[in-house]
């Protein structure tokens, strides 16, 4: 048996498994006597360190040390803004190992929005109550808060430990091992509090369901560490599995994505993750000559979730990489959130994409996912199967009442599991709603058939029109097939109207006449979806409201919109006036 008291699946090596500890704290000290192995940080330079699972449980505890004798404390918050990742993950592990409470934060994604982040910062860090800020040298002027006392890792850690640090508390599995800020989509981000017992669960389960094998599997990721699925699927989880990681920045695949795979391909990785923009933008600047050159053979895994999955992406993905060896059935949708310590679900390896394609009118009517049969003609709707839930966990779907619906009813998705976080940070009326006696309240809609998942919108996001539902998502992939807009860059959402509720669409505009590509929007939609459009209003790039993890914020964005402060468009950004 695992930690969290999970089985390993059939055909996989007990070894795999033998996982024991009850706190991190003990994973890092299990992992002293193991140099075979470790992680792999590419430079911005492009050149490799290696750091080896001992090394890494070393040092983590020399900087432990450092955080004692600096008079932090077991259960006192310290926030990570740390964008080097060798830097991030010792400091982050250096808290655990004694009980201080890392609170990883996103960096500032430019120059141009210092104001705004400084204030969001700001807000996390009061959240927080963090008595002090691990930041790296450039950002620590800008981010000096009263009170909270700022240092640079480099600077600080790089300080002998004169005279004898206090002694660790002893850690319990219950206690609070880090703060995970949500990512904001849909609310203000609020802090996740996720205990060793939460984070072992989660990785054990995720262990599993990828079938991780020591000696086999290593891992390529360019994820943010201050991102769940960055922290927890390729820092913790492999620690876990003690399963090798190469580290690309996130900086180096955002400005050039064809590395991610060219890592891929150099290491022989056998697992990946990316959310769906990740895919469209390998796409998007990998050209079919450079395909050739890639050897993908070596991948089981490209594990695709954090943000709705869209079915041509993921098909298409498949396609194009097949001739670099990407097998059939290696790209596997999965489901998670910071609520749930990352996995919820993940969908069946080697099994080719399949997505649930469902009847329209009662889907949008009745919030019913009833099959189409593919010799019945009408309007249809796809969805991605997000998998079966992870093991020693259950998902339920539940109307607004909490009753329990039956298979192809849509309703929240609601998690039951060691992995469920143990509420949010200072905010008891936030989790009262939330994490409920029968299990977690994820805020999304979504239905099960035959036991696996499907996710169709977030509640809070989903739009009524004359009293049929629709996904903010469709009207949003629906909008970027129009040239002209920039993909993954538009958001749908209601206004009130005079009889009913309308639908508005912000996007950012690539190129061509705004007022042109305005109204081949509406056209669009309205042929595509049957969906009048109110109004198009159109942004220059980088001016769409988006979360630090890149995912667009719809709630924020209505709300600006219906205040007037988006930015106003140039004469060759104007639509139609509003009424």
């Amino acid at each position: 048996m695992s930690a969290a008291g999970v089985p390993p699946p059939e055909g996989v090596p007990p070894s795999t498994f033998a996982v024991s500890p009850s706190t991190f704290a003990q994973v890092l000290a299990d992992n002293l006597g193991h140099a075979d192995s470790g992680f792999t940080f590419v430079q911005e330079d492009g050149r490799e360190h290696f750091v080896s699972w001992a090394e890494l449980s070393r040092e983590a505890l020399r900087r432990g040390r450092r955080l004692l004798r600096s008079g932090l404390r077991r259960g006192e918050r310290i926030a990570l803004i740390v964008p080097e990742q060798r830097e991030f993950v010792l400091s982050f592990l250096g808290a655990v190992s004694v009980g201080v409470v890392p609170v990883p934060m996103y960096p500032p994604m430019s120059l141009g929005r210092l104001d705004a982040y400084r204030e969001d910062a700001a807000g996390i860090l009061r959240a927080a109550g963090a008595r002090a800020l691990l930041v790296s040298r450039s950002l620590a002027d800008l981010l000096a808060v009263e009170g909270l006392r700022v240092v640079v890792p480099e600077e600080f850690f790089a300080e002998p430990l004169v005279g004898s640090a206090p002694g660790a508390e002893a850690i319990l599995p219950e206690d609070v091992m880090f703060l995970q800020f949500t990512s904001g989509s849909t609310a203000a981000p609020k802090g996740v509090r996720v205990t060793h017992a939460n984070v072992l669960a989660n990785c054990s389960a995720i262990i599993s369901a990828l079938r991780l094998e020591r000696g086999r599997d290593r891992g390529v990721s360019w994820l943010p560490m201050y991102h769940d699925m960055g922290l927890v699927g390729f820092v913790l989880a492999p620690l876990v599995a003690r399963c090798p990681v190469t580290f690309l920045p996130t900086l180096r695949f955002a400005l050039s994505p064809g590395l991610w795979l060219e890592t891929v391909s150099r290491h022989r990785a056998s697992v990946t993750f990316a959310p769906n923009f990740g895919l469209a933008l390998a796409l998007k600047h990998t050209s079919a000559q450079e395909v050739e050159r890639l050897d993908l053979s070596c991948l089981r895994v490209v594990g695709c979730g954090a943000e709705p999955n869209h079915p041509e992406t993921l098909r298409t993905f498949a396609a194009h990489f097949a001739a670099a060896g990407l097998r059939p059935g290696t790209v596997v949708p999965c489901y998670g959130m910071a609520e749930a310590t990352l996995a919820i679900s993940f969908g069946e390896i080697g099994v080719p994409l399949a997505p649930d394609v469902i009847q329209k009118e009662p889907y949008h009517a009745s919030g019913l996912a009833r099959p189409a049969a593919a010799e019945v003609p009408g309007p249809r709707v796809a969805f991605v199967p997000c998998g079966r839930p992870i093991a020693g966990h259950r998902i339920l779907i539940v109307d607004d009442a909490g009753n329990v619906l039956p298979e192809r009813h849509i309703g929240e998705v609601v998690l039951q599991g060691p992995s469920v976080a143990a509420g949010y940070h200072g905010d008891a009326e936030a989790t009262r709603r939330s994490f409920t006696a029968g299990g977690l309240r994820t805020g999304d809609c979504g239905y099960l058939a035959e036991g696996v998942l499907h996710v169709t919108s977030r509640k809070k996001d989903l739009l009524i029109i004359n009293g049929r539902n629709h996904d903010p998502q469709t009207v949003e992939w629906a909008a970027a097939e129009v040239p002209g807009l920039r993909e993954g860059n538009a958001v749908a959402f209601t206004r009130q109207g005079r009889a009913t509720e309308e639908v508005v669409i912000v996007a950012e505009l690539r190129g061509g006449d705004a007022a042109t590509v305005a109204r081949q929007v509406r056209g669009h939609i309205q042929a595509r979806l049957s969906l009048p459009v109110a109004d198009v209003l159109l942004l220059a790039p980088g001016e769409l409201p988006k979360t630090s993890s890149g995912k667009v914020r719809r709630s924020r964005t209505r709300q600006r919109y219906l205040e007037g402060t988006l930015p106003q468009p140039s004469p060759r950004t104007l639509t139609e006036e509003r009424p």
